[in-house]
């Protein structure tokens, strides 16, 4: 009984870390793998490094997607298109009062 006294901190603490670190990390990687399978030819999106354009091609094959900006066109990997940025990006813009 005692034993079990000692580990039950410990099995505590590893228990706060899975719920507050790693099963919400989960869910984040779900959800942004989820995120660029559903994209479309004509998204407007922003890359994870800041660059802003709009899909003009994706490739199932090798998941990557080609990127219109007024530079010109880009290869991307899907994975480099940042979620948060893209979705605040396409959100309605909020009249203020």
């Amino acid at each position: 009984m005692g034993d079990l006294m000692s580990m039950l901190p410990i099995v505590a603490m590893f228990a706060v870390v899975y719920f507050f670190m790693i099963a919400p990390q989960m869910k984040r990687a779900k959800n942004e793998k989820k995120f660029a399978s559903e994209l479309k030819r004509g998204d407007k999106v922003v890359t994870k490094s800041g660059m802003h354009g709009k899909i003009a091609e994706l490739n199932e094959k090798d998941s990557s997607c080609i990127i219109e900006t007024m530079s010109g066109k880009l290869k991307f990997d899907r994975a480099a298109i940042s979620m948060e940025s893209s979705r605040a990006l396409n959100a309605p813009a909020k009249i203020k009062k």
